[in-house]
């Protein structure tokens, strides 16, 4: 008895996803929950486990192709089952292929050699481009590659991203390969103008944009054309937070079992700004603007396929030690892949820390439809008059970027004062001040 393996729900406004990679291949043995294909959305990646144990008999899509929630991913079997080493539709597409590659050659002469295996390589050769995923014939393309010469380790032989890569690297040309005439004497010429393209093509790496990124690059660039944004600083000094954490971070670890950080500062007197000047967590909806009377605030975190923002959902129930404990499952969790759809949605207000990466100064982007955004940046010890006396001080530039159409200029400063305030005096957030 076989078993369908789907393309699950993905989450809100979700419809489609990219495959990524299969873990396994047609004949590998698999249990019940373990994972066999990743598949990346343009929110996070997600894993489709076995919905039984058995063997996987056959894979439905390649790596690369896009598929809609609910699609055919591939079929399980049962122990012992034959598997397909690939879809239906590619070994359709290659029988007619192959069938004139064995009839062409009876028109040459039967003592010349040449002819056969010059018919049969482009035959191949256009078998193999039928089968090419859109990021392998880019590849292909690109670098010129005779896809005959390329040995596929994909299901059922497939010329897998990997192995276009490897052959553009080995510098293998369909030129190179079918044509070993010897060359003509060089002519002289300007060195760089010969070696250019070998020179470019070692120096120069294409990679196919994931959906995260593409989301990304599409949802910043959405901000700037939609927003009227503007952004307004002020330096905090840290030296009162500092002192705080230095002096109860052993006890608050033993307690907590997390690690004291400034986030959960920011987060704080973000809210306590926020209560006061409630336009900053508000957003536009056509003609209406829309107020939100509680605080999910969003903190970017950084990882290698880019960057993500979980939600700290009613941050303004939580302690300090609440948020720390989220934030820090949170950036665990993202950075193994582990986080859910629905722990990126809906937020509020965003604070991105540029800081651990050593940023002085920037100009955060708004995470629309959200109406601001609070850029912390790297603590550095300046000459600072406090008392009438030059004293250094650990001090931290904020940024506040904010829609223009809903926030007035007062209100952004208002807020990235009260904000300084807060954490310049942490007591005033144990005090409600």
């Amino acid at each position: 008895m076989s078993t369908e393996i789907r393309v699950p729900t993905l989450g809100e406004s979700v419809t489609e996803a990219t495959v990524a990679q299969w873990y396994k291949k047609p004949g590998d043995s698999v249990e019940v929950d373990e994972p066999l294909v990743e598949l990346e959305t343009d929110k996070v990646s997600v894993e489709v486990p076995a919905p039984s144990a058995g063997v996987l008999s056959e894979i439905a899509v390649a790596d690369g192709e896009t598929v809609e929630v609910g699609a055919l991913l591939g079929m399980l079997g049962e122990a012992g089952s034959e598997a397909k080493a690939q879809p239906k539709k590619d070994e359709k597409k290659e029988e007619p292929k192959k069938a004139a590659a064995k009839e062409e050659p009876k028109k040459e002469e039967p003592k010349k050699e040449e002819p056969k295996k010059e018919e049969a390589a482009p035959a191949k050769a256009d078998a193999g481009e039928e089968a090419l995923s859109p990021a392998v014939r880019r590849i292909v393309d690109e670098n010129n590659l005779d896809v005959s010469t390329i040995e596929g380790t994909g299901p059922g032989g497939r010329i897998t991203k990997e192995d276009a890569m490897r052959a553009a690297e080995g510098g293998a040309s369909a030129g190179q390969e079918t044509k070993p005439e010897a060359k003509p004497a060089a002519k002289p010429a300007d060195a760089s103008s010969v070696s250019a393209p070998a020179d470019q093509s070692a120096r120069e790496e294409r990679v196919r944009m994931t959906r995260l990124r593409k989301t990304i690059a599409s949802r910043l660039k959405e901000a700037q054309n939609t927003a009227a944004m503007l952004t307004t600083f002020n330096e905090v000094d840290m030296g009162a937070v500092m002192s705080l954490r230095s002096q109860h971070k052993e006890l608050f670890e033993k307690k907590h079992g997390v690690r004291l950080g400034f986030m959960g500062f920011f987060v704080k007197a973000c809210i306590h700004a926020l209560q006061e000047i409630p336009a900053v967590n508000a957003e536009i909806d056509g003609d209406e603007l829309i107020y939100k009377n509680y605080y999910n605030i969003g903190v970017a975190v950084g990882t290698e396929k880019g960057l993500v923002v979980p939600v700290v959902r009613e941050a303004q129930e939580l302690s300090i030690a609440g948020i720390e404990k989220t934030i820090n499952d949170f950036g665990r969790r993202a950075r193994d892949g582990d986080l859910k759809l629905d722990e990126l949605q809906g937020g509020t207000f965003t604070i991105s820390n540029g800081g651990v990466y050593g940023s002085l100064m920037s100009t955060p982007i708004l995470n629309a439809p959200q109406s601001g955004i609070l850029g912390m940046h790297k603590i550095q010890e300046r000459p600072m008059v406090v008392d009438g006396e030059i004293r250094i001080r650990p001090m931290m530039y904020l940024a506040l970027s904010y829609d223009h159409r809903i926030v007035d200029g007062k209100e952004a400063v208002t807020f990235l004062v009260r904000v300084k305030e807060s954490l310049e005096d942490p007591q005033r957030l144990l005090l409600d001040l």
